[in-house]
């Protein structure tokens, strides 16, 4: 069964970097695509990043490119979101994902395209 637990979330003042952290569990994690999405308050899932199972191949959201980096460590099961210059604008639940095929994603961008989901960790960037 796969699981994704995120960490690294809190509460920290505009400008400061925060690094998340998505460990992974229950099969060979370099064969899959890994996602961010976010969810602020009163809004819908949005997509930050995304990153191919090798790590050669990433995505960005316009709103995070510059600033928000996506990395992966397949020897340690882990997917990592550094983000700088945090904005007040950044604060809300952030969630990984993974998704059930292998190789690459069609529209790495849509949350539809990933299956399993951790429970997400709380960002507040305050002005």
């Amino acid at each position: 069964q796969v699981q994704l637990v995120e960490s690294g979330g809190g509460l920290v003042q505009a400008g400061v970097s925060l690094r998340l952290s998505c460990a992974a569990s229950g099969r060979t994690f370099s064969r899959y695509y890994m996602g961010w999405f976010r969810r602020a308050p009163g809004k819908e899932r949005e997509f930050v990043a995304a990153i191919s199972g090798s790590g050669g191949v990433t995505h960005y959201a316009d709103s995070v490119k510059g600033r928000f980096t996506i990395s992966r460590d397949n020897a340690k099961n882990t997917v990592y979101l550094q983000m700088n210059s945090l904005k007040p604008e950044d604060t809300a639940v952030y969630y990984c994902a993974t998704t059930r095929v292998i190789g690459p994603v069609l529209s790495p961008r849509s949350s539809n395209s990933y299956d399993y989901w951790g429970q997400g960790t709380q960002v507040t960037v305050s002005s």
